[in-house]
C-alpha cells in the first residue's frame, strides 16, 4: 500500500510539473508576443537616445526555443546630414534589411552577452564623403557608451553593398556588390578580417578577396591599413562593347585605403578587338596604385604580351560621371614587338599585310561611353619598321622591281625574280573614330623615297595616300632602247631636289587590293609637301 502511495505521489508531481512547464512555456509565449512590439519601440528608443540619431526598425521577433532566437528586418541608422546625395531622399549610413542571430539562454544573462554568429542580408553601408566622415566617428564613440554590450565572433553577410561618397561633384559614388562576405576578429582597436565574393559588373566575373582591414583611423581614413589577396575569374570581356575574350588575373594588394599598391597579373587566352576578328593570347604583369576612396587607378608599370610582340604602358583610369566610366590614358612603348602581331590584332586582313620588327610610341586615350573600343579608341605618336616584307605577293613583287628600275639597273634575265627587298617605313600617326591618319609618312627602298600623308580605316574600306616618289635613276636610265632615247628631252623635268625622277602618285583601293599610280592631277599641291623633304636629305643612293 505504501508502495502504491509513492508510485501515485510521484506521478501527481510529474504531472504537476509538466502542467506547469506547459503553462511557463505557453506563457513565455504570449508574453513574447505582447512584449514584441513593446521591445521593438524600446530597442528604437535606445538606439536613437544612444547614438543621437534617427532609427528605424520594420520588425523585430524573438522566442526561445533551444536558445534565444532574435530576428528583425528594416534596421536604418541616420545622420544629420545625406551622406550619398546621389541618391534620390535621405540615405542612411547604415541600413539592414534582415538580420537574425541565437544564443544560449544564459547568455542573457552575461555581460557582455556573447553571440557567435549574427547573418545579414542587405546590409547597405553608406560612407560620406571626407569632410563629413566626422559622423561616423562620433556615431561610433556614441554607441561605445552603451551600458549593454554584444560580442560577436563573426559576421556572415549576403547580397551587401559598401558605398564611398566622393566630395567632387564630378564623381559618382564608389560602390562595391559583394554577395557572400565573412567578417571575424571584431573587436575596436584591431583590424577586421574578411573573406569576401563578389561578382564585378564590367567585365563580368566573380572575385574572391581575403584580407584585413582597419583598425579605422578616424581622424583620416585614407590612411586606414588594408591587404589582402584577390583572384578574378572567368571575367566576360565581352561586357564591353568592342572587345572580347576571357579574363583570369591573381594578385595581392596592400597599402592604406587612399593608397592601395596592387601587383598583380591577367590571362587572356583568347583576347579579341572584334573589328579585327582575331583572337590572340594576351598576358599583362602590372603594378598599380589604386585610390580605394574614388577609384582612380594609376598603372606604373603594364607590362604585356602579345604573341611574340612586348609593350609597357604607363597612366591613369579615372572615374568620371558623363558618361559614367572610365576615362583611360596610357603612355604606351613597343620595343621588342613584331608588327604582324599588331595588325593581325588591330585589322581584319589576314594573313597581315605585312612583317618585321616594328618599335613605336604612343598616347593611348580611351574615352568612357557606350560605343564600341574601336570607335572610342584615340591614338598619337610615332612608329618605325626598319625592314619591313609586305605578305601580299603581287605588292612585294612591285617593290621589287620598283627598287630595280629607281637604280637604273637592268631586270633580271627571263625565269629569274628580281631580287626581294625590304622596306624601311617611319612616321607620325592618329588614330580617331577607326580611320588611321598619317601627316608625316616616309617609305624608302635602295634607290627609292616616297614622302606621304594619308588615311586608312581599321575596317579596310578607306585607303587613299598622295606623296612624292623619288628615284635615284632619270627616267631614260629606267628602260633600254628606243624607249630610253626618247625619255631623255623630258629628263630635266622631273630631276629635283637632287633625285634623278621624282613624281607624284597615289595609292588607293582597300588594304586587300592596293592600286598605285601616279597623281599629276594633284601637281599644283605638292609644293605644300616640300616640308616633308626638309631635313631628310636626298634620297637614299642619290649623289
Amino acid at each position: 500500500m505504501q508502495s502504491q502511495r509513492r508510485t501515485r505521489r510521484w506521478r501527481w508531481i510529474v504531472g504537476i510539473l509538466l502542467a506547469f512547464s506547459a503553462l511557463v512555456a505557453v506563457g513565455v509565449r504570449v508574453v513574447m508576443a505582447r512584449a514584441q512590439p513593446i521591445l521593438r519601440a524600446r530597442v528604437i528608443e535606445t538606439l536613437s537616445a544612444r547614438f543621437k540619431s534617427r532609427v528605424e526598425l520594420g520588425e523585430l521577433h524573438v522566442w526561445v526555443a533551444d536558445g534565444v532566437h532574435v530576428e528583425g528586418n528594416g534596421l536604418r541608422i541616420y545622420e544629420l546630414t545625406d551622406p550619398n546625395a546621389w541618391e534620390p531622399g535621405v540615405q542612411p549610413l547604415l541600413a539592414v534589411g534582415e538580420f537574425r542571430f541565437q544564443t544560449a539562454l544564459r547568455s542573457l544573462f552575461r555581460e557582455p552577452m556573447h553571440v557567435d554568429v549574427i547573418y545579414l542580408d542587405g546590409l547597405v553601408v553608406n560612407i560620406p564623403p571626407t569632410n563629413d566622415r566626422q559622423e561616423m566617428k562620433d556615431l561610433r564613440q556614441r554607441g561605445r557608451k552603451m551600458k549593454m554590450s554584444i560580442v560577436v565572433d563573426r559576421f556572415v553577410c549576403t547580397q551587401t553593398k559598401l558605398i564611398i561618397n566622393t566630395v567632387r561633384a564630378s564623381k559618382p559614388p564608389l560602390e562595391f556588390d559583394i554577395s557572400d562576405l565573412r567578417m571575424t576578429d571584431i573587436g575596436p582597436g584591431q583590424p577586421l578580417r574578411f573573406d569576401a565574393n563578389l561578382t564585378n559588373p564590367k567585365p563580368q566575373g566573380a572575385i574572391h578577396s581575403t584580407g584585413q582591414f582597419g583598425p579605422l583611423d578616424e581622424k583620416s581614413p585614407r590612411d586606414t591599413a588594408v591587404m589582402g589577396d584577390y583572384s578574378f575569374t572567368n571575367a566576360n570581356l565581352a561586357t564591353l562593347s568592342g572587345i572580347a575574350g576571357i579574363l583570369s588575373s591573381t594578385g595581392k594588394y596592400g597599402g592604406t585605403l587612399g593608397r592601395i599598391e596592387v601587383q598583380g597579373q591577367t590571362d587572356t587566352p583568347d583576347f579579341q578587338i572584334t573589328v579585327s576578328g582575331h583572337r590572340v593570347p594576351l598576358h599583362t604583369e602590372f603594378h598599380a596604385m589604386v585610390d580605394g576612396t574614388d577609384g582612380d587607378t594609376y598603372l606604373d608599370p603594364v607590362k604585356a604580351r602579345i604573341l611574340h610582340s612586348s609593350f609597357t604602358a604607363r597612366g591613369k583610369i579615372v572615374r568620371i560621371k558623363s558618361p559614367p566610366g572610365h576615362d583611360i590614358e596610357l603612355d604606351v612603348v613597343l620595343g621588342k614587338a613584331r608588327i604582324e602581331d599588331l595588325l593581325k590584332l588591330g585589322v581584319k586582313t589576314d594573313p597581315p599585310i605585312m612583317t618585321g620588327t616594328v618599335a613605336m610610341k604612343t598616347k593611348l586615350s580611351l574615352p568612357a561611353g557606350s560605343e564600341d573600343v574601336s570607335n572610342r579608341l584615340e591614338l598619337e605618336g610615332n612608329f618605325h619598321i626598319p625592314a619591313a616584307h609586305f605578305a601580299n605577293e603581287k605588292v612585294q613583287d612591285k617593290i621589287d622591281s620598283l627598287s630595280v628600275l629607281s637604280r637604273g639597273a637592268h631586270r633580271a634575265a627571263q625565269g629569274q625574280a628580281d631580287p626581294i627587298v625590304t622596306s624601311d617605313l617611319q612616321g607620325t600617326f592618329t588614330l580617331r573614330q577607326g580611320v588611321m591618319s598619317f601627316s608625316d609618312l616616309h617609305f624608302l627602298i635602295p634607290g627609292t623615297r616616297a614622302d606621304l600623308t594619308g588615311q586608312y580605316s581599321l575596317d579596310g574600306n578607306t585607303f587613299d595616300f598622295h606623296g612624292l616618289l623619288r628615284l635615284d635613276a632619270k627616267l631614260s636610265q629606267m628602260t633600254t632602247g628606243w624607249k630610253s632615247i626618247l625619255l631623255k628631252p623630258v629628263d630635266p623635268f622631273f630631276q629635283k631636289h637632287g633625285a634623278g625622277t621624282e613624281v607624284p602618285f597615289k595609292i588607293s583601293g582597300t588594304r586587300e587590293a592596293p592600286r598605285f599610280g601616279l597623281d599629276f592631277h594633284r601637281k599644283d599641291e605638292h609644293p605644300k609637301e616640300d616640308h616633308l623633304t626638309e631635313g631628310h636629305g636626298p634620297a637614299p643612293g642619290t649623289r
